[in-house]
């Protein structure tokens, strides 16, 4: 066997998220229909193993999943198989390059972190038409300032249970690496938020907190208490997925792969 490492990238506005579900359109699923076709595979045999589960509407730029195939399939379908999806596969849906991995290499659990942007229009008429599938429109005008002011708190490893939607047996422990705001247009805001991984909604809700500090709601400090309370509070709104997008996905060298997939893997609590 061998491990094929693909880049995507996908507007999520067709899909109801990356992972498959029965009779639902999602962005795995047709992938791996995809895959199945052009590589010759029987269908259960095409599994993705993905970075990162985008929601549903939530989009992505730098996308990394990684598939596991007999040597054989790649050496007769290889060299054509990039051009090839793009024959097959819908317009919303692109894989930029696919290649074998290096020996470790684990599309999830070898990441060192993700990296997210949130879009928002404060404009007063709304958002431009063309962006209206990825930008968020917030009624109010923001302050980038103060926005940075509340991101700053949230830096660092923190238990994120207050901003995430739990699952039972999984830990809400985070890095956070960084969250920063800048306008890239008049009214055009554009969020980064980086962190070694997310746990469900946390971008989402940290968003939400910060727009509520941006329009004057709340004081800087409102978000870093809300992390420090550990429970959800229900002033954080969840924002809508749309102008979310998974931008990058970034690794270690290739001999520090498995061991980071090993770090990873390990369950997280912290230091009391």
């Amino acid at each position: 066997m061998i491990r094929l490492r693909l880049d995507l990238a996908y507007d999520g506005s067709g899909f109801s998220g990356w992972a498959e579900q029965p009779d639902r359109r999602t962005v795995q699923g047709v992938l791996q229909e995809a895959l199945a076709k052009v590589l010759r595979l029987p269908r259960e045999r095409a599994q993705l193993t993905v970075a990162g589960r985008t929601d549903a509407g939530v989009h992505a730029g730098g996308q990394v999943a990684h598939l596991d195939v007999p040597e054989e399939v790649w050496e007769a379908e290889g060299e054509r198989a990039v051009r090839r999806l793009a024959g097959v596969l819908p317009p919303d849906v692109r894989v930029r390059s696919v290649a074998p991995a290096p020996e470790g290499f684990d599309a999830r659990f070898s990441a060192l972190h993700r990296r997210y942007v949130y879009r928002v229009s404060d404009a007063p008429w709304g958002v431009e038409p063309l962006w209206r599938h990825h930008v968020l429109w917030h009624k109010r005008p923001l302050d980038a300032d103060r926005m940075n002011l509340a991101a700053a708190q949230l830096t660092g490893e923190h238990d994120f249970a207050a901003y995430c939607r739990r699952r039972e047996g999984a830990t809400t422990v985070r890095e956070l690496l960084r969250m920063e705001w800048v306008r890239e247009e008049e009214h055009l805001l554009a969020g980064t938020v980086q962190a070694d991984a997310f746990c469900h909604n946390m971008v989402r809700a940290l968003v939400g907190a910060m727009l509520a500090v941006g329009d004057g709601r709340r004081d800087p400090d409102w978000p870093a208490g809300v992390l420090r309370a550990g429970v959800r509070d229900s002033a954080v709104h969840v924002v809508a997925p749309h102008g979310l997008s998974l931008e990058e996905v970034a690794y270690p060298a290739g001999e520090l792969l498995a061991a980071r997939a090993r770090a990873t893997r390990r369950v997280r609590t912290l230091e009391r």
